[in-house]
């Protein structure tokens, strides 16, 4: 039943709070990857796992909401979710190691996983059926606007505080709005009075944990340990097939699966996951790369590396309503998808294009690129991925479709780092092969920094030579990683380029308006 008057807007402010909080933790970390580097002791790309574990946990969860909610009560589950987020972040705020912290983000995760696909079920229901454009509108502006406050907000805490605010904030946000679910959101009509009924597929589930998990360490250690030589990446990547194999054979045996993937027999759907893959691979990696190569080599500091974001990104949540009403008019989904992927590759060109002497308003126009490339596949991807589907497969197809794209986000971050570290090696090799003792420029070089040193310290010739030397070998590490992060710019692009053949086998087909209303039920109640 829609709600009324002050009822509809607390719980329009308190869903959509909710999902922008959850959505803004998939990139608040991504600016504070040095500080936190710095503060547990570890490297760049260890701490990375920050990320990483929430997003596995995401994939995890996100096709499970619907039956967990339907299992437990919506509005109970939905409180129990927001409870473990926020507690989740006081402790990830608490952290003195590496390990704890990794654990509380998949803690959160899974929380937050559920607050996203729950809250705009919750949202939709607070609207009469005609209205629920509006809603998903509103939904659709807090898509883009959360991922984008994120790091403008994470580098304005890091600047003015330290790391661990950045999750603290969650606690005021989180404690008022599960006080607003509880005095304001109502309970469907019979909700979690079918428990009896209701088959829990456990072996479904951790298969599915155990294979994501095992692959992503795979791919996450596989640099540092030296792939195959490591007993311990052969154990998890033997797991790893064998889980995800189990998995799939076992899913499509038992009648209530936790994750139905036969709905992949349709062709449009297995082919809109490829698509959807290679842009969660894009998304969350671009968010990743671009605020270490803005910190790491080009000096910005967080708070001017999110900022950067935030303006250029902006245009993409005014884009959303304008997307909305163009495909409900009739234009297909298939033509924002494509423009969109063209838009996301282009951004990823001219960035890897870009000087380590650049200013900071140099990346408005590429990012630009990346907001309207954003703002055209959120939405039409999921249209897409119903296309092909009876009604009653919608929520299965949605639910599938939402887990491929955090996974394509998990393995993205994971392919990052171990490129970045491969390319930054070689990139290293080659430019050491150029500096050689005796060699007149850098000699010359070693002897301006060493007198300059001498000059403004009064340092001996000893140190002032050996200090020159780190300098340069300090130089000689920021060329490596700035000219390693423009190599991971172009592969991007290149999945983007590579997969944009594949839209001749989307469909196109219009939908009746019976199936749109189903489509959109679907959408509230998977995403």
């Amino acid at each position: 039943m829609a709600a009324k008057g002050f009822a509809k807007f607390i719980i329009v402010l308190t869903t959509v709070s909710a999902a922008v909080m959850e959505l803004i933790d998939t990139s608040i970390v991504n600016v504070a990857l040095s500080d936190m580097a710095g503060s547990l002791g570890v490297s760049i790309e260890d701490v990375s796992w920050v990320i990483t574990s929430y997003a596995i946990a995401n994939v995890i969860i996100i096709p499970l909401t619907g039956f967990l909610a339907e299992y437990f009560g919506r509005k109970r589950y939905y409180l129990a979710s927001m409870v473990i987020f926020t507690l989740a972040s006081y402790m990830c705020a608490e952290s003195n190691g590496l390990v704890e912290i990794i654990i509380w983000r998949f803690v959160q995760g899974v929380g937050g996983g559920a607050l996203l696909s729950t809250s705009q079920a919750i949202l939709f229901d607070a609207f009469e059926p005609k209205d629920r454009p509006v809603a998903a509108g509103l939904f659709g502006m807090g898509l883009v606007l959360g991922p984008t406050l994120g790091p403008t907000l994470g580098g304005y805490l890091i600047e003015h505080f330290s790391w661990p605010m950045i999750f603290m904030i969650n606690l005021p946000i989180g404690i008022i709005a599960t006080i607003l679910t509880y005095t304001y959101i109502e309970k469907k009509p019979g909700e979690g009075k079918n428990r009896k009924n209701m088959h829990i597929d456990y072996n479904g589930i951790l298969l599915l944990a155990a294979g994501i998990g095992c692959l992503q360490y795979v791919l996450e250690r596989g640099e540092t340990e030296d792939w195959f030589s490591s007993e311990t990446i052969r154990i998890c990547g033997i797991a790893a097939i064998v889980t995800l194999t189990l998995f799939i054979w076992y899913e499509l045996r038992i009648k209530n699966p936790a994750v139905n993937i036969r709905v992949l027999g349709d062709r449009n759907l297995a082919f809109t996951t490829i698509f959807t893959f290679v842009t969660g691979l894009g998304l969350f990696t671009s968010v990743f790369v671009y605020p270490v190569l803005a910190q790491r080599v080009l000096g910005y500091t967080a708070y001017e590396t999110g900022l950067a974001l935030l303006a250029p990104t902006m245009i993409g949540v005014l884009m959303m309503p304008i997307i909305g009403k163009s495909m409900a008019k009739g234009v297909p989904a298939v033509r924002f998808v494509v423009v969109g992927l063209i838009l996301f590759a282009a951004y990823c060109w001219l960035t890897a294009r870009v000087s380590p002497e650049v200013g900071i308003s140099a990346f408005f126009f590429p990012l630009a690129l990346r907001a309207f490339g954003i703002s055209m596949v959120q939405l039409p991807l999921i249209n897409q991925a119903v296309a092909g589907l009876q009604p009653k497969d919608y929520p299965a197809g949605i639910a599938l479709n939402n887990m491929i794209r955090q996974l394509g986000g998990a393995f993205g971050i994971a392919l990052a780092n171990t490129f970045i570290a491969h390319r930054y090696a070689q990139h290293r090799t080659d430019l050491v092969a150029n500096i050689t003792d005796g060699a007149a420029q850098v000699t010359e070089r070693t002897t301006a920094i060493a007198q300059g040193l001498i000059s403004k310290t009064g340092a001996d010739i000893t140190t002032a030579t050996h200090t020159a030397h780190a300098i340069i070998s300090s130089a000689v590490d920021r060329q490596a990683y700035y000219l390693s992060y423009l190599d991971t710019f172009r592969l991007i692009a290149l999945f983007f380029i590579i997969v944009l053949p594949l839209a001749v086998f989307l469909k196109t087909k219009k939908k009746s308006a019976e199936e749109e209303a189903a489509a959109a039920a679907a959408v509230a109640e998977a995403h």
